[in-house]
This record gives C-alpha cells, structure tokens and sequence, in this order.
C-alpha cells in the first residue's frame, strides 16, 4: 500500500496534476489562475498561470522534452500549450476530448470519448493520426501508449454497462488484454476508471473514481494490489501523475458535496 508523503492545499476542483522542471503543476477549474506551480521539494506555491480561454478543463500531462504543459479544454474541443516561460497557444482537436498524455516519440495523444478515438498531434498541434479504437470501447477516457506501441485505455462512463482497463492493438483495432467488467466494487470491477498512469516497467495505476481508490495492474492487465485505499483519500480520484524517478504517485481528486464538485486536492504517495 502506498504512503501518504504530502498533501497540497484544497481550493477549487482539481482536474490534471503532473511535474516539468521540478515543479508540479496543478489545473483547477476557474476563470483565471487556473494553474498553481508547487516547488517539488518544499510543496511552496511558486506562482499562478491564467490560460486564457480555458474555461472546461478536461485534463493535464507534460513534457520534459518540448519544456510545455498541456491542457484538455472540453469546451471548445482544443488543447492549450503552455510553456515553461508562460506563453500560451491552441489548437483545435475537433472532437469532445477527454485524457492526454505524451508518447515516447514527445507527441501528444488525445482521447476522444464521444466518438471514440485517439488522435495524435505533433507538440505544436498538427494532426499526424487518427485510431479508431474497438466498438465495445465505449467512452473511453484516457489513454498512454506503452513503447512496444500499444496503448493502455481506461474505458466505462455512468450509463456504460461495462468499464474496463484495455491494452489495445498498435493499430488501435484489437483488444490484446483487458481487465474489469460490470460495474461493481471487487478487484476485478472498476466503477469510474477514468485515468491512468504507467511506470518503466509497463506496471499500470488506475483511478477508480466512484470506488475511490487507486488500482495497480500487472504489465499484462492482470490484478496485483489496491495501491490506495478508499481511507487514504479525501473524495474521488479524478487525476494521476507518476514520478518514475522518485516513486512518488500525484493523485488528484474532489469532494462531491450538496451536488457540486468541492475541495479539489492533491495527494502525494510513496509507492
């Protein structure tokens, strides 16, 4: 089981947390300042970022290659890129977007839920591929491909009979490995899988909201330990980031109090 290390301040919800350039950036959902900058050693608040336009967040991963945070905005379907200097540019992904994350060739992959796809653009937005993933992946929410070329996908919204963790084909048309089913609360079952994060070794940690804990998985999808316990955390996982070199795993979650989404946090753990 991981050990709590650190816990950042609660504030508005909190919707993508990951590290460029030994700092931590977090995205909170407001008008302006919506991304705060920790030092990774002290956790001290360094400064805040507005991102203009960025009104529905949908997500958060980084770069270390290309020195840019990138951010999810759901409301107009783009992804703003926000460099380590603080200048911001966009571009459009034409499709409800979901997850990001960042392959091993410093790409950015967009996980399109509605019509279920994975899009890759190049760092400064141009579209190189499009996969369109298996009919029964249904909403799937966020996606990291490994470097043998697979991707790992995390799938199953509210009204989806069936949510699962997948290990789709290179070519993005075959399941290879899945793990999960109907909604429920054993091992084998996911009720909200909505993020995902992957060590060196192909190990894969997942956010499993509604059961509030976070899920470790063997390199082939098969079950090894709950990694957080629902009483390690304060409301619902929403967001991962894993630091490979120090083993340390961010996870981001909110508080779901008299129907609104409250007390975004973040959670560091010793894994």
């Amino acid at each position: 089981m991981g050990q709590l290390v650190h816990s950042l301040p609660e504030g508005e919800q909190v919707w993508g947390v990951t590290l460029l350039a030994d700092e931590i950036y977090l995205l909170r959902w407001k008008e302006r300042d919506q991304v705060e900058v920790y030092d990774v050693i002290t956790y001290r608040l360094q400064r805040r970022l507005t991102v203009p336009g960025a009104r529905v967040i949908s997500d958060m991963t980084s770069c270390e290659h290309n020195r840019c945070v990138y951010i999810g905005n759901s409301y107009v379907d783009c992804v703003h890129r926000l460099d380590v200097q603080g200048a911001v540019t966009q571009w459009a992904v034409n499709d409800s977007s979901r997850g990001l994350s960042v392959n091993a060739a410093h790409n950015v992959l967009v996980t399109c839920d509605v019509v279920g796809k994975i899009k890759e653009f190049s760092s400064h937005g141009d579209l190189l591929r499009e996969l369109t993933l298996p009919d029964d992946v249904i909403r799937p929410w966020h996606a990291i491909q490994t470097r043998s070329g697979q991707f790992i996908v995390c799938h199953g919204g509210v009204d989806d009979p069936v949510r699962r963790v997948c290990m789709i084909s290179a070519d993005g048309c075959h399941i290879v490995h899945s793990h999960g089913g109907q909604r429920g609360s054993d091992t084998d079952q996911y009720d909200g899988p909505l993020h995902l994060a992957v060590d060196d070794n192909e190990f894969v940690f997942v956010a499993d909201s509604d059961n509030r804990r976070v899920t470790l998985l063997s390199p082939t999808l098969e079950y090894v330990r709950q990694v957080v316990s629902r009483d390690q955390l304060k409301g619902k996982p929403r967001s991962l980031y894993l630091d490979t070199r120090q083993r340390l795993l961010y996870v981001a979650g909110n508080e779901l109090g008299k129907g609104e989404w409250r007390g975004g946090h973040v959670a560091v753990f010793s894994v």
